[in-house]
């Protein structure tokens, strides 16, 4: 065969798209001999990380079967509302039972609900190989064991179709490629079921012919659904919430007071008033975020209120559950705004004020050991026999990376929150961040100082009133001399000073925080149907505005020099830390019914700029 012959047939052979880019034309005596190629199977997933398919990219096709903190493909639980289809009602207009409420967002339907529903959704694609040959069958395999986890959409355009992956694509999908999104349709419940991973498999049956190798041929990456994750108070505050409990004057004018403080630190700053007859707005309902690699090296957020795993009528089948908890999805979810519930109904009856989000905290970043908690730990009250919903911790905990929970016993206080003792702040510190926790001895020895001084006659919560169960209003009015007279208000304190003395130690424990590093908070304690409760104003329990502003209850103490005794040493213990503070009176709604201003607020935080997926969890 002359030259000119062999080149005219090498070029109809690749001309007609039987040639591999690994095949190869090789020239005998007279003779061509073809030998067949590898099939390219290739199945693309935003491994890189940067919010796109790269489909000629290595980093896009290294190690796509595995997943850690420096590769591998990231998906949302789409749980959100794009369209705002979910109003929390069926057809007729009545509301949905409480277990029917979550049923409701853009992962129920097999709907690409607009443009922000796509946003949503995370794109993976099959590479075109246009020399695939008649009769090959093409496959998208998922394990079984998590295929109802997740929906996939084969798209071209605007038009999305949901992909079956027990049905064959067409080998046109294989010759032309084929881009393809996939949604979560739930966040990880329990990691002993699922743990998140998902292995999507690119199966190619090539048949015997004449210039590719026949045979089955695969392709597999790895994708890992994005976890929850909860604020800490290092964050910004971007939204502020309070109940405005109705025709109650007491929440009109704590919301007032509040929103003064709000906009004297931020003037941008949005105050939420969500008018529910639940004055308990941290209690109801937790914020926090999930997100996913989008492009340019921003993250794809999706923000989540979880609703509190409080049963409230337990004999009531329909509406069980903390009724002001609804409008996490009844408000709250919506366009890029998930609500999440997860609770037993057979939880016990008797701890459910533990499940209330007061109880849920989360430590700052830090590192302690060989482990680094770079978007910071759950911080609970729970000790074995009287500790949370069980389903709702395996849900928190399954996200892994603000876990195992620190837990430290709450069950001597009377509500039996986290919040009551201690709290976090942001500080110019090698740590970058503080400790507040009650200290009642403090509080007695401040008391005891000022009679040595002899102001023992100086009057304290003057114009309060205490509320009993029977709604009588005795005088709440005492002095230091009083105060520290009173037996039983000093027993209570005591035993509370050694109880918050073993929080403390577990917190340093786990943390390595040091006592430079904690500031005292001081107020006394009751004894209420044998548990504690703060019997001072509990200033400890306070709403971190920003890094700068606090917004903390007036505790009402004795007037010495012209300053409230325990409004200086607050304001002094955290002056070299740079923060105003905004004293806000609550007693009526709050303090005298076993609250502060952390309970009576929350906050909607800045996303942290640490990116989940490239942390070790």
């Amino acid at each position: 065969m002359s030259p000119t012959k062999l080149m005219a047939l090498a070029a109809v052979v690749l001309a007609c798209g039987c040639e591999s880019p690994t095949g190869r034309l090789e020239a005998g005596v007279g003779t061509v001999t073809i030998i067949p190629g590898t099939p390219p199977i290739d199945l693309r997933a935003d491994v890189n990380r940067n919010g796109v398919i790269d489909l000629e990219l290595d980093t896009e096709d290294a190690n796509e079967d595995t997943w850690d903190e420096t590769h591998g493909a990231i998906f949302l639980a789409n749980i959100d509302d794009d369209s705002g289809r979910c109003r929390g009602t069926d057809a007729a207009g009545r509301p949905l039972s409480d277990l029917a409420l979550p049923t409701c967002n853009d992962a129920t339907d097999e709907i690409v609900n607009g443009d922000d529903d796509a946003a949503d959704l995370a794109p993976l694609a099959i590479k075109a190989w246009p020399q695939a040959p008649a009769g090959t069958v093409v496959r998208l395999l998922i394990d079984q064991n998590v295929a109802d986890t997740v929906r996939l959409f084969r798209h071209s355009g605007d038009a999305y179709q949901v992909l079956d992956p027990a049905l064959p694509l067409a080998l046109a999908d294989l010759q032309a490629g084929l881009s393809i999104s996939i949604e979560a349709k739930d966040i990880i419940r329990d990691s002993a079921t699922w743990d998140g991973t998902v292995d999507l498999t690119l199966q190619v049956v090539v048949p015997e012919q004449k210039y590719w190798k026949p045979g089955t041929y695969s392709d597999t990456v790895r994708l890992r659904v994005a976890p929850v994750l909860t604020f800490h108070h290092l964050l910004p505050v971007e939204s502020a919430y309070a109940s405005a409990v109705q025709r109650d004057p007491d929440s009109a004018q704590f919301v007032t007071d509040l929103r003064a403080a709000v906009a004297a630190a931020s003037p941008n700053m949005t105050l939420v008033t969500p008018a529910v007859e639940d004055q308990w707005t941290q209690d109801f309902f937790e914020t926090g975020y999930t997100s996913m690699p989008g492009p340019n090296g921003a993250q794809r957020v999706m923000r989540v209120f979880l609703r509190s795993a409080n049963i409230e009528n337990p004999f009531d089948r329909n509406y069980p559950m903390r009724a002001a908890g609804r409008i996490v999805f009844t408000r709250f979810r919506g366009k890029d705004v998930a609500g999440i519930q997860q609770i037993d109904l057979r939880s016990d009856y008797e701890t459910q004020s533990l499940n209330s989000m007061g109880n849920f905290e989360t430590i700052p970043p830090y590192t302690q050991g060989a482990r680094t908690w770079a978007l910071g730990r759950v911080l609970r009250g729970s000790v074995r026999g009287f500790a949370p919903d069980q389903s709702f911790v395996s849900m928190t905990e399954s996200q892994k990376y603000q876990e195992p929970s620190v837990n430290i016993d709450t069950s001597w206080l009377l509500v039996g929150h986290v919040d009551e003792t201690v709290t976090f702040l942001k500080a110019n510190t090698p740590r970058g961040w503080i400790m507040l926790a009650n200290d009642a001895r403090l509080a007695k020895q401040m008391l005891e100082a000022e009679v040595m001084r002899g102001n023992g006659a100086t009057r304290m919560f003057v114009g309060k009133r205490w509320i009993d169960e029977m709604g009588n209003e005795p005088p709440a009015e005492t002095t230091i001399s009083r105060l520290l007279a009173n037996a039983d208000v000093m027993q209570a304190s005591a035993e509370a000073a050694v109880k918050v003395d073993e929080q403390v130690a577990i917190l340093k424990r786990e943390t390595g925080i040091t006592d430079a590093e904690i500031i005292k908070v001081p107020f006394l304690h009751e004894d209420v149907q044998g548990t504690s409760l703060a019997h001072q104003v509990g200033t400890v329990n306070l709403f971190v505005i920003d890094d700068k502003t606090l917004a903390v209850a007036d505790p009402h103490g004795p007037i010495i020099d012209g300053k409230d005794l325990f409004k200086k040493q607050l304001e002094d213990a955290l002056a070299p830390y740079g923060y105003t503070i905004r004293f806000i009176d609550d007693w009526n709604l709050y303090h005298r019914q076993a609250g502060e201003v952390h309970c009576a607020t929350n906050a909607m935080r800045a996303i942290p700029s640490t990116k989940w997926w490239e942390v070790k969890p």
